[in-house]
């Protein structure tokens, strides 16, 4: 009786690990836009000795959805964009790290792995992160019955060049040929994000979205997120440390200014000491470490206020 008892444990175990980490293809198999028919390219996963995944080529985006336990479930969910400067993603301490913690305060958390800017893979490179970000809000939206998820409390959440994506698409959903409300983050939380493609950008991620020779003013203002901002930009949470050397605190500060300006309630921390790209890890930069308990409250408190 024990050994049955055991095995239905263990069997109900690799349900839940399964149903934790399902993988959804973004777009239906041969109608992924801006692919250059015909082209293969493998796609890399490097763990390295530092321990960050780094995921590289990739040309079929997806999602990967973590399932918090049915008895902590409260129906918020997130689409997670990992960084890497848009040349590779940071998945692992930016994207699975991060999911499995919102699990542990009762949201359901998507992994998108997002085509990464490649003119041998693709057309207009520049629109190809935000086509896929904007399917994958669709997609979590239109299956939010299956998720158990409310459709009015999906919200975005990206790091460095994963936060530029979650800015792009918080700005820019309702614009352009693929402008949808159901792409419409209802919250967006930016982690040391790129903001700017202006004077503070970080060069490497604009040249790698946009390529070295398309730089024109215009574009780099259509991609520089606080001038995009409006009051159609869902409410926002930001996170910077100030001595971050790859993405300038200017970042966020000039985006939560934005905010400001056009009435979109906006959250700031700003933290001495972490630089850039610590995801969770933040034990050893002193008072970093209370910005995931400082996000939960801001997110609670937006997604599920208390009735008086």
């Amino acid at each position: 009786m024990r050994a049955l008892f055991l095995t239905i444990g263990f069997t109900m175990l690799l349900t839940q690990v399964a149903r934790s980490q399902e993988v959804l293809n973004v777009w239906p198999d041969g109608a992924i836009p801006n692919a250059i028919a015909g082209v293969q390219i493998d796609e890399k996963s490097d763990p390295g000795s530092d321990g960050i995944m780094r995921i590289s080529n990739v040309s079929v985006p997806t999602l990967t959805a973590y399932l918090p336990p049915k008895d902590k479930a409260n129906g918020v969910a997130v689409m997670i964009c990992p960084g890497g400067g848009y040349s590779i993603l940071a998945s692992g301490h930016e994207g699975v790290d991060i999911a499995k913690w919102f699990n542990e305060i009762g949201v359901t958390a998507f992994v998108l792995k997002y085509r990464l800017p490649d003119p041998k893979l693709m057309t207009n490179q520049q629109e190809v992160p935000l086509l896929d970000a904007m399917q994958g809000m669709k997609l979590i939206r239109q299956n939010a019955a299956k998720y158990n998820i409310d459709p009015n409390k999906l919200g975005v959440m990206g790091f460095s060049a994963g936060g530029h994506l979650a800015s792009t698409l918080s700005t820019h959903y309702h614009r352009g040929t693929a402008a949808s409300e159901q792409a419409k983050p209802n919250f967006s939380i930016l982690m040391y994000p790129v903001i700017t493609f202006g004077e503070k950008a970080h060069t490497g991620s604009r040249d790698k979205l946009l390529g070295k020779l398309n730089t024109s003013p215009d574009m780099i203002a259509y991609f520089s997120n606080e001038l995009q901002v409006s009051d159609k930009t869902p409410p926002t949470f930001l996170v910077h440390s100030e001595d971050d050397k790859a993405v300038p605190v200017e970042n966020s500060i000039n985006y939560y200014l934005a905010c400001l300006k056009n009435g979109v309630p906006v959250e700031m921390h700003l933290y001495p000491k972490g630089g850039h790209g610590y995801g969770l890890r933040t034990a050893k930069f002193g008072s970093l470490a209370t910005w995931p308990e400082v996000c939960k409250a801001w997110l609670m408190a937006l997604t599920m206020p208390r009735q008086n």
